[in-house]
């Protein structure tokens, strides 16, 4: 699989860096992973949290095969089967992703423990659907995204692998040339929020 871009890596590393503030993960899973390049960057800085990864393209397989992700879940977080197989079992969640969705706010919440982080990163502020499900918001920042549109995200799951190889090349390429077109423009705006699940917490 190609490697991320060193600015994509910069990026990555920042939206990662975020979470030190924190006590370290045992368990962490990233939404829309793809190749799983968000959890080969986070590593980095969290070597002992086991990183899952879902998403609805056969390349979280891929990233599971080689060792990125401890478990890779073919699928999207608001099917419920998915949802109530992971409910309650992570640390932390990530949403990198600038289609997130109350939905998928909501399934993200039923997947972390009380007490767990969710990291978002969108063009609209989830802040007020969080607090309005009990969460605590921990930190906001308005920023450049750090990932791509995430067009291989949007590829279709069922596709024959002779199919989906060329696609998914295609779609990563475009992904990283439209990151670095858009950087510094309007359109690359995102808000950062890192909000806690409490005991409360309302989740389906």
């Amino acid at each position: 699989m190609p490697a991320p871009t060193a600015p994509s890596v910069r990026r990555l590393r920042s939206a990662a860096r975020a979470m030190l503030r924190f006590p370290d993960p045992e368990s962490w899973l990233d939404v829309d992973t793809g190749d799983a390049d968000f959890p080969e960057a986070a590593r980095t800085f969290f070597p002992y949290t086991a990183f899952d990864g879902l998403d609805p393209t056969h390349r979280v397989l891929h990233a599971q095969a080689i060792e990125r992700l401890e478990e890779g879940y073919l699928g999207r977080l608001t099917d419920p089967r998915i949802a109530a197989h992971l409910r309650g079992r992570y640390d932390v969640v990530s949403l990198l992703n600038p289609h997130t969705d109350p939905g998928e706010l909501r399934a993200a919440l039923a997947v972390l423990r009380p007490g767990g982080h969710l990291l978002v990163e969108s063009p609209d502020d989830p802040r007020a659907e969080l607090e309005s499900r009990g969460c605590t918001i921990i930190a906001t920042a308005r920023r450049s995204a750090h990932v791509p549109a995430r067009l291989t995200a949007r590829l279709p799951g069922t596709l024959p692998p002779w199919v989906t190889g060329p696609l998914t090349s295609t779609a990563r390429a475009l992904d990283h040339t439209l990151a670095l077109l858009l950087a510094g423009t309007r359109f690359a705006k995102t808000y950062r929020v890192i909000a806690r699940k409490n005991a409360d917490t309302s989740a389906p």
